[in-house]
């Protein structure tokens, strides 16, 4: 089953259930993947569908930052319920030990021989997140990343 195919049938479920909040979150899911099918013209894969994802939780997590700050914590505890709705949908994340062996090995293999140095940032981010989408999170990897090239 793919994993377009199990968030509809979430949404059928918390249907069913009455669940308005868990309904709330799927289908502004759906409605961000039918926007980018429809915008790009494209059939959304799996991999497409977790960087949809993987961009609505960080936007969630920004909404979460600017509301605690405005002291709007009703808003802050929607933002929290549609993240853990959201969560769900992620694959298993990579650890931050894991992470840094990945970028470390990248960073070999790119180097061949010679330091990378600061101004490498961009290759070095594009191999990683090519390897890594979906599986980490970015932040943590940019900052795998700048460590990797400062050392």
């Amino acid at each position: 089953m793919s994993l377009k195919d199990r968030i509809t049938e979430d949404m059928k479920t918390a249907m069913r259930a009455k669940d308005s909040e868990r309904l709330g979150a799927i289908r502004m899911l759906l409605a961000a993947v039918k926007q980018k099918e429809v915008d790009e013209r494209v059939v959304v894969d799996d991999a497409m569908l977790i960087a949809i994802v993987d961009k609505l939780i960080k936007q969630r997590k920004d909404s979460i930052a600017q509301f605690t700050a405005a002291a709007r914590l009703d808003l802050v505890e929607q933002e929290e319920r549609e993240l853990k709705v959201l969560q769900v949908y992620l694959p298993e994340r990579l650890s931050t030990e894991a992470v840094q062996a990945e970028v470390q090995a990248i960073v070999a293999e790119l180097g061949a021989g010679a330091k990378l140095g600061a101004a490498d940032m961009g290759r070095v981010m594009g191999a990683v997140k090519a390897k890594l989408a979906g599986k980490a999170d970015m932040g943590m990897v940019s900052a795998a990343v700048k460590q990797a090239l400062a050392s």
